[in-house]
C-alpha cells in the first residue's frame, strides 16, 4: 500500500455502525459461506492480477488509477467476480479521495459490512454479499441524505451503462437467471474475464454484467 493510501484510510472519519453479517466470528470472509462461489483457479485465471489482488486478497488499487473513478456515465457497477449489482450512478459522487466513491447501496443487501482491523485502525470492510469479493471501505465523511462514503477500488467493478445491450439481457434474465446452458458465462462487455467451465465450457448467450457468474442447467 502506497503512502498516500495509508494515509488517506489513516485520516478518515470515525468507524460505522456495522450491519450483522449473520455468520459466526471468523468466518465472514471463508468463500464456503458465500451464496457464490468459484474455483480458485478460475478466479486466478480469468481475473486481472489487480482484480485478484483486490478482490480476494484485500489489496488497494493507487488513488487515481482506477478506470472508474472520474466515470461519469450513467448506469450500474456490478461486482467484477459475480456480476452482482452494487451500485448506481446516481448514488456516486466526487469525493477527491481518487477512488470512486457512493453515498448509499443499489439495495441495503447488496454489501456486508465487517470489521477490519488491519494496519492498525478501526476500520469498516465493504464485500460482496454474494461472493465475498473485497470491494473497499465505509467511511462517515459522506454527503447527505446519508452521510456515508462507500470507497470502492475500480478493480473490484464492472461498469454498465444504462440502455446497454447487457442491462437489456438482464431485464430479459436478471441477475442469476440461467440460460439453458451448464457452464461459467460472463458478460459480452467484461474486458477481463472470459469464461470458464464446470463440466462444460461454452458461451451459451451475453450475460448480465460481468463476472464468473455459476450458470447451471435446469437439466441436471
Amino acid at each position: 500500500m502506497s503512502g498516500f493510501n495509508l494515509l488517506h484510510l489513516v485520516s478518515q472519519g470515525q468507524p460505522v455502525k456495522l450491519k450483522a453479517c449473520g455468520l459466526p466470528s471468523g468466518t465472514c470472509r471463508s468463500k464456503k459461506t458465500w451464496p457464490k462461489t468459484f474455483p480458485e483457479e478460475e478466479l486466478r485465471k480469468q481475473l486481472s492480477p489487480m482484480q485478484y489482488h483486490v478482490t480476494q486478497q484485500k489489496g488497494t488499487e493507487s488513488a487515481f488509477t482506477g478506470k472508474y473513478t472520474d466515470n461519469k456515465e450513467e448506469g450500474t457497477y456490478h461486482c467484477v467476480v459475480c456480476g452482482a449489482p452494487l451500485f448506481t450512478s446516481d448514488k456516486k459522487f466526487d469525493s477527491g479521495s481518487g477512488w470512486p466513491s457512493f453515498f448509499d447501496l443499489i439495495n441495503k443487501d447488496s454489501v456486508t459490512l465487517t470489521d477490519d482491523f488491519s494496519y492498525g485502525m478501526h476500520r469498516v470492510e465493504t464485500t460482496c454479499s454474494q461472493c465475498g469479493a473485497h470491494l473497499g471501505h465505509l467511511f462517515d465523511d459522506g454527503p447527505r441524505p446519508t452521510k456515508k462514503r462507500y470507497c470502492i477500488n475500480s478493480a473490484s467493478l464492472n461498469f454498465q451503462a444504462k440502455n446497454s445491450a447487457s442491462e437489456e439481457v438482464e431485464a430479459s434474465g436478471g441477475a442469476g437467471q440461467s440460460p439453458p446452458s451448464s457452464c461459467f458465462c460472463l458478460g459480452v462487455f467484461s474486458v477481463d474475464p472470459s469464461h470458464c467451465g464446470k463440466t462444460s465450457i461454452h458461451i451459451s448467450r451475453p450475460t448480465f454484467a460481468g463476472g464468473l457468474i455459476d450458470r447451471r442447467s435446469d437439466q441436471s
